[in-house]
């Protein structure tokens, strides 16, 4: 833990005193030349002029570059791309960051104008004389795809049945003929081409897009749309729950989204994509004259990417706001994930179980991974902090692959549909879910990473199975000091692939973290949660409280405070705060350690979890 400080504190005491600096401001012109006096208007234009002294060996760079953004929205049209040719060095790096204390916006989204009182409206009859509604804006001639939209910086709502009390639940799920019985929906649910349903499965949700719903008696059958119904319909975990000898708390619930029949409340919106209209019941106090509606259109805002023999370098993001991201696959493909977020991109039960790694499992799946607001492939020793990463519909920040020594310091992330922070293989279309990971090359294993005192709160706001820090096969990842409040599933995570044979995964720490408000609406959950073999893995010291009891959940007790789940091995739990002394294993391997968690720990201990005084902006 010392080291990690000092490292800190070094790090910042050497961040350059006379680097060149590059000027960014929204009343710039990309024809000036950068200086003070005459800034660009674009960060790409201040890129490619600090990749131009670096590439001409410029003396004046010796000390570092600094791309200095004077407060204001930037609205890109493309994520900002830093490559191999943008990289810094450690006594010369490059710095982008707001001007003089301002905190600048850079948003992938676009406003909405004009808009308008809509009367009355076929098919809203739910919304009675309140909507008002607006053309879709439009890029390169076409309208907008997205699943998101801000008004005021409020996250609105698509239209849905979703009621934080109580939610139907499915009466029969027909693998074969792969159609959904359900009970007689309260409202006319006809021309359901952009209707999609969002079905409860253990630990993660679906989104499903509804073909067809026929109704047959007092119930309805619901078809779906391809691939995700045969994804849905064969994969055998999580798989929608019938419980059949009512044991349990009722079969798999499920809510509808995205049709105009839904629309019933204020901050509340549906897209009509065949007119082109965008129709919003605006909540008390907001005046649709003078609000600022935003929709995402891109994925991702940063991308950071190099080669693993020639990784992108000490590259700094700091006080700056990443705004407005979507996430178009589920619109597109339906999404189905196997845990965390990783949608399935195929999935069955094994006739014969028995796979090269384990003789007894009896399913195999290969996974996909959802898009970043911020996206690190091969990149070292670069830093973000005290930036805010927010209004994003995946993830916010994602070490994919071949990452080293980079940190993440006193960030604060809210306000994501999935993940705040990832790190980390997680499989992929080439490599089996459950398989352990050890690449012949090194260098593509995520390591040596900080992840410390940032705030993720509201994150999982779209994607309940998501989490609040998410690392898979990665080793040395340092998760210190942050507080994770506010989920629907688990805190921090750490491993992936189920196996206790030895893998890349090993001296990850846990430690110092304040984690609350979480299992909102899932269950099998962990404030910490753990897969697979890490030797030399610590959980330590950390704060876990407020565990909420998922309404939704089968099994409303299968709960926990820190969960080892199958296969987790060599690893140490130590001084861990909870608020009760409920803990699980699920066959774990050998080696864990247990030694005084629980209510009872020193308060010298609770007091010092979560964010450190000095990061506490």
């Amino acid at each position: 833990m010392k080291k990690l400080l000092t490292a800190t504190i070094l790090f910042i005491a050497f961040l350059p005193m006379f680097a060149v600096n590059i000027w960014v401001s929204s009343d710039g012109n990309d024809q000036n030349n950068g200086s003070k006096e005459q800034p660009f208007k674009t960060i790409m234009m201040a890129q490619r002029k600090a990749r131009e002294l670096r590439r001409l060996n410029d003396e004046s760079v010796k000390d570092g570059i600094n791309i200095l953004i004077a407060d204001g929205t930037y609205f890109i049209n493309e994520p900002l791309r830093f490559r191999p040719e943008d990289s810094g060095s450690e006594t010369s790096m490059t710095t982008i960051k707001g001007a003089n204390g301002a905190f600048p916006r850079i948003s992938g989204g676009i406003k909405v104008r004009g808009w308008g009182k809509a009367g009355r409206v076929n098919g809203f009859e739910n919304a009675s004389r309140n909507l008002w509604v607006a053309d879709m804006p439009r890029k390169a001639g076409r309208r907008i795809e997205f699943r998101q939209m801000w008004v005021d910086g409020v996250k609105a709502n698509r239209a849905s049945n979703l009621d934080d009390e109580q939610l139907d639940r499915i009466l029969s799920a027909d693998h074969e003929n792969e159609v959904f019985w359900i009970p007689l929906p309260d409202v006319d649910l006809d021309e359901t081409q952009q209707l999609e349903m969002v079905i409860h499965q253990w630990w993660a949700i679906a989104n499903l897009r509804v073909k067809n719903i026929e109704i047959v008696g007092d119930s309805a059958k619901v078809s779906l749309f391809q691939p995700e119904s045969r994804i849905e319909f064969e994969h055998p975990w999580p798989a929608p729950f019938i419980d059949s000898e009512n044991e349990y708390n009722g079969n798999s619930a499920f809510y509808f989204v995205n049709h105009p029949a839904l629309l019933n409340n204020p901050g509340e919106w549906y897209a009509d994509t065949d007119h082109g209209r965008i129709y919003y019941w605006p909540r008390e106090n907001e005046n649709m004259n003078k609000a600022e509606v935003i929709i995402p259109f891109l994925e991702t805002l940063v991308s950071v990417e190099g080669t693993l023999d020639n990784p992108v370098e000490y590259i700094n993001f700091e006080n700056i706001s990443f705004e407005h991201t979507t996430w178009l696959r589920p619109s597109r493909r339906g999404h189905v994930p196997l845990q965390a977020g990783f949608y399935i991109l195929d999935a069955y039960k094994l006739k014969e179980p028995g796979t090269p790694d384990k003789a007894s499992l009896e399913n195999q799946a290969w996974l996909g991974r959802q898009p970043a607001g911020i996206e690190l492939r091969n990149a070292q020793n670069n830093r973000i902090f005290k930036c805010k990463i927010t209004h994003m519909a995946a993830t916010g920040i994602d070490l994919v692959t071949g990452t080293a020594n980079n940190e993440i310091t006193a960030c604060k992330i809210e306000d994501i549909g999935g993940t705040g922070i990832q790190a980390g293989f997680f499989g992929d279309a080439s490599f089996e879910a459950h398989l352990p990971y050890n690449p012949k090359d090194e260098r593509e294993v995520c390591r040596y990473e900080t992840i410390s005192n940032n705030l993720i709160t509201d994150v999982t706001n779209e994607d309940w199975g998501c989490v609040g820090i998410s690392v898979g096969f990665a080793h040395d990842i340092s998760i210190v000091h942050n507080e994770v409040s506010h989920l629907n599933y688990s805190g921090i995570c750490v491993g992936w692939g189920w196996t206790r044979t030895i893998n890349c995964m090993r001296n990850n720490l846990v430690h110092a973290n304040y984690i609350h408000h979480f299992a909102r609406n899932m269950y099998d959950v962990g404030g910490v949660y753990t897969l697979s073999a890490q030797p030399n893995g610590e959980i330590s010291e950390n704060r876990i409280e407020k565990l909420l009891k998922a309404p939704y959940a089968h099994i409303p007790e299968h709960y926990q405070y820190i969960y080892f789940d199958e296969g987790s091995s060599y690893i140490r739990s130590i001084d861990n705060l909870t608020e009760k002394d409920k803990f699980f294993s699920n066959t774990p391997g050998p080696g864990n350690e247990w030694k005084n968690n629980g209510p009872n720990v020193s308060d010298e201990i609770k007091n010092k979890a979560g964010i450190q005084p000095e990061y506490q902006w």
